[in-house]
């Protein structure tokens, strides 16, 4: 997915898409129709475990307005894709619309997953975002997924996009985390030692049937067994391709921090269980327009205050290739203008009708990225 030759590491982007109809919302079991139309205009599109879901993924890039105009090249291939099989594409964590069921994707491996994992299965289409980063080899990434621990919550507060679930305002701005949370491998990754404490860690996952195989280990960081990169999963998917390059930009930027204090051999900030995950549900409650906690002081802070200490942690790395302003620049936007989470809860909150969301999720997801 991604290389690290050279001092800039390079990244890619997976983003998932919701299905809907576009008269009612309702999510739409189209996947397969529209990977087949979007494989005509050269997009390979990927089928989600529910079939109502389909998801893209970008080249290997190196900078982040290459990304900037794949990922608009993509959402623009699927909508149209979408549209051309009776079928609205949503950049959104959850249907905002009452579901009246989820298919499973009719594949073996999706068919057997439905059987053992019953209604966590059927009751998905959740849609996130996954970022891959390189980092040189596997112990790399493992000391790059501790040190990343304490900044998740802050990463799922900016991306938050699932404010709007079955006819109703849920009460978090990523309803998507809360409910993602159900599945036995999901949520923040424990701290390891190794990548061979962590590979045990998986071994022990599967034997015991506790998950079908590694490709459902859903931590928010994980190491890839194939290729030497990371993969940061916490975000819901960003309402706007502008969205989604800020935060693909900041990920690498701490991903690099990150690498560097591993390099270093600095210590892993001692994290205690309890107040990471305590710290996960205020992200997904108050989202960006609200509280943290901070990890370090064990008290509330305007996200958007610690997102900016964040940043200026990681600002040596962001300027090292150049993505200092972009960052600085995107996240202002979104103070501005809200993230998806923010622009739900508007468009609910004008009529209470969930055609506002739908049409406001609409024009979000092939908004151009100034």
């Amino acid at each position: 997915m991604a290389s690290s030759t050279g001092s800039t590491p390079t990244l890619g982007v997976e983003e998932e898409f919701l299905l809907v109809d576009p008269t009612s919302g309702a999510p739409v079991a189209l996947n397969r129709a529209v990977a087949d139309r979007a494989a005509r205009d050269g997009v390979e599109l990927q089928l989600e475990l529910t079939s109502c879901q389909v998801e893209t993924t970008s080249s290997v890039v190196e900078n982040t307005s290459d990304l900037r105009d794949e990922l608009l090249r993509l959402r623009t291939v699927a909508a149209g894709a979408a549209e051309a099989a009776g079928a609205q594409l949503l950049a959104v964590g959850l249907p905002p619309t009452l579901p009246s069921q989820f298919p499973v994707t009719d594949t073996p491996r999706y068919r057997d997953i439905g059987e053992r994992f019953g209604m966590i299965a059927h009751e998905q289409g959740i849609c996130g975002c996954h970022v891959h980063v390189a980092v040189p080899d596997r112990d790399a990434a493992i000391g790059v997924s501790n040190r990343l621990r304490p900044w998740l919550p802050l990463l799922l507060a900016l991306t938050a996009n699932s404010a709007i679930y079955r006819n109703a305002d849920t009460g978090h701005a990523s309803w998507r985390s809360v409910l993602w949370a159900r599945w036995p491998s999901a949520g923040p990754p424990p701290q390891f030692a190794s990548a061979d404490e962590y590979d045990a860690a998986v071994d022990m996952l599967c034997h015991s049937g506790v998950i079908r195989d590694d490709g459902m280990v859903y931590w928010d960081v994980r190491p890839s067994r194939n290729f030497p990169t990371i993969e940061v999963r916490v975000a819901d998917v960003p309402a706007t391709v502008a969205e989604s390059v800020t935060f693909a930009a900041l990920v690498r930027g701490c991903v690099m921090t990150a690498l560097e204090e591993h390099r270093r051999g600095e210590p892993v900030q001692p994290l205690a269980s309890f107040a990471l995950k305590a710290a996960y549900w205020k992200a997904a409650r108050d989202g960006l327009d609200g509280d943290s906690l901070d990890l370090q002081e064990h008290a509330p802070a305007p996200t958007r205050q610690l997102l900016e200490q964040l940043i200026d942690r990681v600002r040596p790395a962001l300027e090292q290739v150049g993505d200092y302003e972009l960052v600085t620049f995107g996240l202002a936007g979104v103070a501005e203008r809200g993230n998806g989470a923010m622009r739900q809860q508007a468009a609910w909150r004008r009529n209470h009708e969930v055609s506002d969301v739908l049409a406001e999720a609409a024009a979000a997801t092939l908004e151009s990225p100034s």
